[in-house]
């Protein structure tokens, strides 16, 4: 028996000591786009209404997940895999090995900053107001070529004359050339459109900047100017996302029915408690995101009734539902707003449902 107990000890704390690889996932908090976060409005549109609604929610959902740095012990895994409410993953899915802490930190950051202006153009676009699309130096590479002469925000005009109007134009008229030839490029500088933004005018005042190419790497032939193309939007009016600490693509969704809300006349939500998550691109496609269960968790304990849910997500979603919470299948920001004027008429019976088939 002492021997026993002797064992049961040290197994104990070699559960409590040695680290484990995995991380824990567990509901995080939510936030209504359509309300105040840390005493301002999450969205914020130049003269339009303010966040002021008639009780009505529209959430955005999060996850809560163990820092890069933290290593769970063995009682914490075992734990966290018998607990409902979380759930334990290899460390690698949430920290994948080769990245550093900074670095997954700066990929959320830079994946929740593209949500943003994703939805800011699905939303506008879905009420027909105007959006135009630019072609931009998104990056440009350190040591290459273009480094000093280009420079990321700057709006692609021409290459060599040449209109542009897709990301991809853009390489195709540089390696026409040879390595060592000169490329010219039409822009509009990052400075003029940032100021032409703020007065919610298009931007002006093209530069010519001729740049000789270089051989691409690996020996191959190539021309390159170390520049990496994308495209940013103009809008009528200046729209603010204004929520810290938030990271990922995932509160797409939310944020363009928040947008599209402002902008309307009436109420999306009739005074329901409705929340979601969901990707969305420029054309309002919506798209999955990770952790679904721990987001209908949050959302059903923060209050909500009706959960957006992307149509990728539905068949995990729907294997353990919360009680109370009802999942609603999306596809599209079409799909949303059609649910939505579902909900607040009360026409419940029709709504897209999640099933685990």
């Amino acid at each position: 028996m002492l021997a026993s107990l002797l064992m049961l000890i040290a197994l104990l704390c070699a559960g409590v000591l040695i680290p484990v690889p995995y991380a824990e996932m567990s509901p995080g908090p939510t936030y209504n786009t359509l309300g105040e976060h840390n005493g301002e409005c999450v969205l914020q549109i130049s003269g339009r209404k303010n966040c002021e609604t008639t009780g009505g929610h529209l959430n955005m959902t999060t996850v809560r997940v163990t820092g890069s740095e933290y290593r769970m012990n063995l009682v914490e895994a075992v734990y966290g895999w018998l607990a409902h409410d979380d759930v334990v993953v290899p460390h690698s899915t949430l920290y994948p090995d080769g990245k550093t802490p900074d670095q997954v930190d700066q990929q959320n950051a830079e994946e929740f900053t593209q949500s943003q202006e994703s939805a800011k153009v699905a939303a506008l676009r879905a009420l027909k107001k105007p959006v135009t699309a630019h072609v931009i130096v998104g990056a440009v590479q350190k040591g290459a070529p273009a480094q000093g002469k280009l420079h990321a925000g700057d709006v692609i005009k021409s290459v060599d004359g040449t209109a542009v109007h897709e990301p991809d134009d853009v390489a195709k008229l540089v390696t026409k050339h040879k390595p060592g030839q000169k490329v010219a490029f039409s822009v509009v500088p990052a400075k003029d459109v940032a100021a032409a933004e703020k007065r919610g005018k298009q931007p002006t005042g093209e530069e010519r900047v001729t740049i000789t190419t270089a051989k691409a790497d690996q020996g191959r032939s190539r021309a390159i100017v170390g520049i990496q193309a994308g495209v940013d939007y103009t809008f009528p009016f200046r729209i603010d996302i204004k929520l810290a600490d938030v990271g990922g693509p995932s509160a797409g969704l939310m944020f363009a029915l928040g947008i599209v809300d402002r902008l309307s006349s009436g109420d999306l939500t009739g005074g329901k408690y409705i929340a979601g998550t969901g990707t969305i691109d420029d054309k309002g496609t919506v798209g999955p995101i990770g952790g679904i269960e721990m987001k209908t968790i949050g959302a059903r304990d923060a209050g909500a009734r009706y959960f957006l849910t992307p149509k990728e997500n539905c068949a995990a979603a729907a294997k353990d539902v919360p009680g109370g919470l009802r999942l609603v299948k999306v596809h599209t920001i079409d799909d949303a707003l059609k649910a939505l004027e579902k909900i607040r008429k009360g026409d419940t019976a029709g709504l897209p449902k999640c099933t685990t088939g």
